[in-house]
C-alpha cells in the first residue's frame, strides 16, 4: 500500500493531489513503454499503479472533495463529475486485476483506463485546483494536507470498496 512521502505532511493538500497525480504519469508511461510482449512487467506496473490510484482516490473522496465543496460550492457540479470518474476508473481497476496479462484485452483496458485517468487529472488541475486553492488559506490547504497524508494508511486495498464503487 503507498505511503506518506517523508515530509508529505508540510505538503498542501493540492500539492500532495498534485505529487500522486506525477506518480501515477510516471507509472503509466512505464506501462505504455514496456513493450507489447513485456506480460509480467506490464502486471507489475498496473498493479502498482492500481495501488496508487486507489489509496489517491481514498484521500481524494472522504477528505479533499468534501473540504473543497464546502469551501467552494459552486465547484458542486465538478465533485460529482469527479465521482462518477472515480466509479469508471476503479471498475476498470478491478477488472484488470482479474485480467490474464496475455490477454488480448489487458492493454486495450489498461489504455482506456490510462487515458480517463488523464482527463481526470487535466480537468483537476487546470480548471478546479486553481478555484480551491483561491477559496481556502495556505494553513488550510497545509492542515488538509496533513489529513490527508495520513489517511493514506488507511485507504483499502481493493478498489471497489471505495465510495465511488457504489455510486
Amino acid at each position: 500500500m503507498p505511503t506518506a512521502d517523508k515530509g508529505a505532511d508540510q505538503q498542501d493538500a493540492i500539492e500532495l493531489l498534485i505529487q500522486d497525480h506525477r506518480t501515477v504519469e510516471k507509472l503509466f508511461s512505464e506501462f505504455e513503454d514496456a513493450g507489447e510482449r513485456a506480460f509480467k512487467t506490464k502486471e507489475r506496473i498496473a498493479k502498482k499503479f492500481s495501488e496508487e490510484l486507489t489509496t489517491h482516490t481514498y484521500i481524494e473522496e472522504e477528505i479533499f472533495y468534501p473540504e473543497a465543496r464546502k469551501a467552494v460550492p459552486s465547484t458542486k457540479d465538478h465533485v460529482l463529475e469527479s465521482i462518477e470518474e472515480h466509479h469508471v476508473v476503479v471498475w476498470m481497476l478491478a477488472e484488470l486485476a482479474n485480467l490474464d496479462p496475455t490477454d488480448e484485452r489487458f492493454d486495450a483496458k489498461a489504455t482506456v483506463l490510462i487515458e480517463n485517468v488523464r482527463h481526470h487529472v487535466e480537468e483537476e488541475e487546470e480548471e478546479w485546483f486553481p478555484q480551491v486553492r483561491k477559496a481556502m488559506s495556505a494553513e488550510v490547504l497545509k492542515e488538509l494536507g496533513a489529513r490527508m497524508a495520513a489517511a493514506k494508511s488507511d485507504a483499502p486495498n481493493d478498489p471497489l470498496k471505495l465510495r465511488s464503487a457504489k455510486s
